[in-house]
């Protein structure tokens, strides 16, 4: 899995690209921790993600609280794989996705 960080400010996005399951998703949570002192809102970008476990749905549902006491998290350019993924868990209904 790589993770891209581009800073806007307040606002950061996050790129994931590959797999995100047990063996990445403490990588993307470390970064989401360490910007959630510094950050207001998060966007994490999907467009390379090929896979999504619980385990990374977890790190999702951590980073989701955290900034939703500040400015929100939004996920984008999920694909149709992730998506269905999202339906089946219940997480389309609790993440803000476009």
């Amino acid at each position: 899995m790589t993770i891209t960080k581009k800073e806007n400010g307040k606002s950061f996005t996050l790129s994931v690209e590959g797999r995100l399951d047990t063996l990445t998703s403490p990588e993307l949570e470390k970064e989401i921790n360490e910007l959630s002192a510094s950050a207001e809102d998060l966007v994490v970008d999907f467009a390379k993600l090929e896979y999504i476990s619980s385990a990374g749905l977890r790190v999702l549902l951590s980073a989701h609280k955290l900034f939703a006491k500040k400015g929100g998290m939004t996920i984008t350019n999920v694909n149709e794989t992730v998506l269905d993924i999202f339906e089946v868990t219940g997480f389309k209904d609790i993440l803000t996705i476009r």
